[in-house]
């Protein structure tokens, strides 16, 4: 299994994004002391990513794929909350699949993806 690792660099600003608009939960947070940079793992069904406060762990604006079912499902739930800051549509792609980019407030970008009938 491969777990991506993206930077972030304000813990309530990607729970707000990550949790509360895409539906990620929290798996785990390891923090050194109050003070230092934060670590989670969060998933969303099979997918597990990293979020990192950490310098040197990833550089902003990476972007990964997440394979969905039903993104039609998933594209209802998200426009159905009220985050201001990303209004993300489904798009139909050259190479047989359908779309939806996110981007977080870190400049990380998220592509849920499934293939197209």
């Amino acid at each position: 299994m491969v777990i991506p690792i993206l930077r972030i660099f304000d813990i309530d600003k990607a729970h707000e994004f990550y949790i509360d608009f895409l539906g990620f939960k929290i798996d785990w947070k390891h923090q050194y002391s109050d003070n230092s940079p934060v670590y989670i793992q969060v998933s969303l069904n099979d997918a597990i990513i990293h979020l990192s406060e950490h310098h040197g762990d990833s550089s902003p604006g990476s972007a990964i794929r997440i394979k969905v079912n039903d993104l039609p499902d998933f594209h209802s739930s998200l426009s159905k909350k009220e985050y201001p800051y990303s209004n993300p549509d489904i798009e139909k792609t050259p190479w047989g699949t359908i779309e939806l980019t996110v981007i977080d407030p870190f400049s990380n970008r998220i592509i849920f993806y499934e293939e197209s009938e």
